[in-house]
């Protein structure tokens, strides 16, 4: 079985970003990024009531964090550290050493290489500190610029479920990509 252990946080560092632990003092930008309706087209979250939920949610996270079952980083630019987005490894699999990555980003700074570069620094995380064997990312199949960023990144299509989520009234379907750690930077 793989052994992690998330503590200390570890911040990550890429050229124009600094990826540092989500804190209730990035509420306010959090709720706004969970309510936005251009940002979660995609993803399928309920809204969150309030910024005081946005910290109880942040605070959830947290915890997980603690128990080395998920890591939320914030995405944000070097000269500012504002939140402007998150990724995350999540359903930390250590019987299979495997992760699911996830991630959401401002409109604002979209087609700016923002995701690209902080998934480079996770993906670099995963497999080479915490030793994953694969990690995978469930996509709206309609996503199609989150597929393009996972396929430039090396991922591969595994399974497309038909009407496998179900998320206000609507069933939806769900694309699994995947890559293995012995296709990482191969692409």
């Amino acid at each position: 079985m793989l052994e992690i252990d998330l503590q200390p946080f570890p911040n990550l560092s890429t050229e124009r970003l600094a990826l540092r632990q989500i804190t209730e003092h990035d509420a306010a930008n959090f709720f706004w990024l969970r309510n936005s309706e251009e940002v979660m087209k995609y993803i399928q979250l309920p809204k969150l009531a309030s910024v005081e939920k946005a910290a109880e949610r942040i605070n959830t996270m947290n915890g997980w964090l603690l128990k080395n079952e998920a890591i939320n980083w914030a995405i944000t630019l070097k000269e500012d550290k504002v939140l402007i987005g998150w990724i995350l490894y999540k359903s930390i699999d250590l019987v299979n050493h495997r992760a699911e990555v996830g991630y959401l980003l401002h409109p604002d700074f979209w087609r700016k290489g923002i995701v690209q570069e902080a998934l480079m620094a996770v993906l670099d995380f995963g497999f080479n500190t915490l030793n994953f064997h694969s990690v995978e990312a469930l996509v709206n199949p309609e996503n199609d610029a989150s597929i393009l960023l996972l396929e430039k990144n090396g991922f591969v299509k595994e399974a497309h479920f038909k009407e496998n989520f179900y998320f206000e009234g609507a069933f939806l379907d769900t694309g699994v990509y995947s890559l293995l750690k012995s296709n990482y930077n191969k692409a």
